[in-house]
């Protein structure tokens, strides 16, 4: 029996096709342009792989959200390359020419401040702008906090829902998670996962207990940094941690899928919630939170706060 070539039969699991990782533009042979997406640290420089560092070594441009930010990167790995800002707030006026230099045989790369790309950063226009227009999007894969977080957190990792940063007035961000409790109530069982600034994490915490009751969940800090840290317990010893000292740096915060059990609304549950809910908010809002997070009548739920109200 002869010999297998390897070179035109790779071992089973890896792409016929494969694409030597010293080739860091391998599509452009077969598009008119390219975009590529390169993931880089969240913390620790080690994590940045060599074909990301060739990548953008050999880009034409790299577009980036705060120049400052990626030359500091660029600098301590010996980077040479053209940055541009591309953020929330230019994205859509810089799409035209950054289009036309792609039509025009320009390397172009996308990195955030830091991580994977589009993940709670700009970019997700400018992606859908190349794809539309036929043109090559590929990515270098690499650091993410949320899947980082999600392995080191002890809760179960799949299904999970990232749901960036939650909202940063406590109104709007009970009212975005009376919506998750609600999909809860329907049917919804999912890890979720949210990024947080120090300054409001405690908050967040509290509002989470109040919406999804006192379950398991995790906060991470720092990762793949000196100071990496992952607290883990129900969502009271989170938050009782986070007053006796607080978290600082990156933070990302993890919360359990719920339980067959915390799906079902006792009379003295409703009660609990409405109570909690009131205290913080008036009883029109606290009467729409709990109708949502508990999935029953909002009539219901009124003539309870009235009751609760009046007893007070």
């Amino acid at each position: 029996m002869p010999e297998q070539d390897a070179r035109r039969d790779p071992p089973s699991g890896r792409d016929s096709d494969e694409t030597p990782a010293s080739d860091a533009w391998p599509h452009l042979a077969r598009s008119p342009a390219s975009l590529v997406l390169v993931s880089t640290p969240i913390g620790n420089l080690g994590d940045m792989t060599a074909r990301a560092t060739t990548t953008l070594g050999a880009a034409d441009v790299v577009l980036c959200e705060d120049s400052r930010v990626t030359a500091r990167l660029f600098s301590a790995l010996g980077i040479r390359a053209r940055l541009e800002s591309l953020h929330d707030h230019n994205e859509d006026q810089r799409i035209p020419k950054l289009l036309a230099a792609a039509h025009a045989g320009q390397k172009l790369a996308l990195v955030s401040d830091a991580g994977t790309p589009l993940m709670s950063d700009p970019g997700f226009r400018l992606v859908r702008a190349f794809l539309a227009a036929g043109l090559t999007v590929t990515a270098m894969p690499g650091p993410n906090a949320v899947v980082t977080a999600l392995s080191l957190s002890g809760l179960p990792p799949h299904p999970y829902l990232f749901l960036g940063f939650a909202p940063p007035r406590g109104a709007a961000r009970r009212t975005g998670f009376a919506t998750l409790r609600a999909a809860e109530v329907a049917g919804l069982s999912a890890t979720m996962v949210w990024y947080e600034s120090p300054h409001r994490v405690a908050e967040m915490l509290e509002d989470l207990r109040t919406v999804f009751g006192d379950r398991e969940a995790a906060v991470a800090r720092e990762l793949t940094k000196h100071f990496e840290e992952v607290r883990r317990g129900t969502l009271s010893d989170l938050i009782a941690g986070a007053e006796a000292d607080p978290p600082r740096g990156e933070i990302t915060v993890v919360l359990a899928p719920s339980s067959a059990e915390q799906n079902e609304v006792s009379a003295d549950d409703l009660d609990t919630r409405l109570r909690a809910a009131m205290e913080k908010t008036s009883l029109k809002e606290a009467v729409a939170i709990i109708a949502a997070e508990t999935g029953l009548p909002r009539r219901q739920v009124y003539a309870r706060a009235l009751a609760l109200g009046k007893e007070a």
